[in-house]
Formats: structure tokens, C-alpha cells, sequence
């Protein structure tokens, strides 16, 4: 099996990816972590997903190909101009791009609760867990990449994600599979209360 071949790459991938590389923009997620979204986002049929940390659209991409027509995706950047080659190149009526500090938009969303959410930035993952987990519907997948050692981590971000992966492996309402793969995924589901 080989695991670093890719038959169903989003139309528009390639489109992204160049504008990204124009940007310097150097934290987007890789094919592998792409095509595992794609997977799980199409076992929840008309789910309700939340992207934290849009970027430049590369995972939105993949999130879009695994959705079926009555998912929808609410997907939050804080970078406008990320956000703005997000929008150019993935236009869906599925999708809600909101261009908007993640933190204000945590702390501040009072709507229906979502299926699926894939945590890209600090604030669902490292900062306000507690209040994006909330969010998720029992059964829900919580999504985690960049576990792994990163080059462009700054000083003391390991002992973050350490203590990060301390706090999920000691609680009560969630399984949890951590994958040495990719950039370092989890997969929690969120248990019943």
C-alpha cells in the first residue's frame, strides 16, 4: 500500500497551492491530512463541520470533496489574505468562509452545534478547547494535526503540544486515536455524557 499516492485531489488543489506558495505561507496541511478529512467528513452525510484556520483553502478543499450536497462548513480564518485565496478558488453554497479572529468567534458563537471540526489554529486547540469541544455533537469527530515536531515551531511549542495530549489522554467523555502519520494526527470522538 502505498500511502503517499493520491487519486482524488481536489480540482482546485493545485490552484491553491501555487497561490499559498506565492504567500510564503508555509503551515498548510499536507495531502495525507487532506485526504484522511475528505474520508471522514464523507462517513457524516448532511453533517454541520467547523474548520478553525481556513488558511489558504488546501484542507477546505479536501473538506469540500468528502461533503456530500447537504453538509455544510462554517470555516474561520483571521489572515486576509489567506482567507481571499480561499475564497477565489472554492466557491460552494455549502460553504461559510468568515474572515474573523478565531478567539472573538469562539467565545462569541451561539449557534447550532456542529458533527465534524477540524482544529487548524491555536484557539480550538491549544487555546479555548474547552469552549470549541462544547461545540461538537455527541458522535462528533474532533480533528487534530501537527502533533509532530514542525520546523517552523517556535521556542517551548513542544512542551504545548505535550501538555496538550496530557489533557486529552486524561479525560473521561472522548476516544481518542493518536496517529504517528502525517504531521502527528489525533482523532477524538466526542463520548456521551
Amino acid at each position: 500500500m502505498q500511502d503517499q499516492a493520491f487519486n482524488n485531489i481536489p480540482a482546485q488543489y493545485d490552484s491553491i497551492l501555487a497561490a499559498t506558495r506565492k504567500l510564503s505561507f508555509d503551515m498548510a496541511s499536507d495531502l495525507q491530512t487532506g485526504a484522511l478529512l475528505s474520508t471522514l467528513v464523507a462517513s457524516k452525510p448532511g453533517a454541520r463541520i467547523l474548520e478553525l484556520g481556513t488558511g489558504s483553502g488546501l484542507s477546505t478543499s479536501w473538506i469540500l470533496r468528502g461533503m456530500d450536497q447537504e453538509a455544510h462548513l462554517t470555516t474561520i480564518e483571521n489572515n486576509a489574505l489567506l482567507h481571499e485565496v480561499a475564497m477565489q478558488h472554492l466557491t460552494d453554497p455549502r460553504a461559510n468562509f468568515v474572515l474573523t479572529d478565531g478567539y472573538d468567534w469562539l467565545k462569541e458563537y451561539n449557534g447550532e452545534s456542529f458533527d465534524f471540526i477540524f482544529a487548524d489554529a491555536m484557539p480550538g486547540k491549544y487555546d479555548l478547547f474547552e469552549e470549541a469541544f462544547s461545540l461538537l455533537n455527541e458522535g462528533g469527530i474532533y480533528f487534530i494535526d501537527d502533533m509532530l515536531p514542525q520546523p517552523n515551531w517556535p521556542e517551548g511549542h513542544a512542551e504545548r503540544v505535550e501538555s496538550f495530549v496530557e489533557m486529552l489522554d486524561q479525560r473521561s467523555d472522548l476516544t481518542l486515536t493518536k496517529m504517528n502519520w502525517s504531521t502527528g494526527i489525533i482523532i477524538v470522538v466526542k463520548s456521551k455524557k
